[in-house]
């Protein structure tokens, strides 16, 4: 059989990686079943929807034909790299690194940082448009893990808070 499409393929097979990891991950977790369900049950659905989900795309890829077999371009170094990067400096900043000095800088200041420092993957940077999402996203973060869920989260830095 032949690939028609190899973004569809390999995105398809990507899928389905993650989705056994998820499920396989989940079965170290109490499962439950649906009208009490236990830690496990969400990783597990989730993990059996995306490997569904993979299988669906990687058999279109072998079945539907495209004009050019959709090839898979060069990676995209750059936003990979600020994504990432943003993700990493979101967590750092929220909890902070004891052992290297870093204290927790709270759920809005690491935010603000994952907001901004994401943005510098695109093409274009606007400011007034990154500091409004920003704010959106903080204020919503805020309202829905803090004050509806009530997590116990640093909403700002430990310095600011005592």
């Amino acid at each position: 059989m032949r690939i028609k499409s190899q973004r569809d393929f390999w995105s398809g097979l990507m899928f389905m990686a993650c989705g056994v990891a998820f499920a396989w991950g989940a079965t170290g977790y109490a499962i439950g079943e649906g009208a009490r369900m236990g830690p496990g049950y969400f990783p597990l659905v989730l993990g059996i929807l995306l490997t569904l989900l993979g299988l669906f795309i990687t058999f279109e890829s072998l079945v539907v034909e495209t004009e050019d077999g959709e090839p898979v371009g060069a990676i995209a170094w750059r936003p990979l790299a600020f994504i990432v990067g943003a993700n990493l400096v979101f967590g750092v900043l929220l909890a902070g690194v004891p052992k290297f000095g870093i204290p927790a800088m709270g759920l809005i200041v690491a935010i603000y940082a994952l907001t901004f420092f994401a943005a510098l993957a695109g093409d274009a940077f606007r400011l007034k448009e990154v500091a409004i999402l920003a704010t959106v996203l903080a204020a919503g973060s805020y309202l829905a893990f803090v004050v509806l869920l009530k997590l116990h989260l640093p909403v700002w830095p430990a310095f600011l808070s005592s």
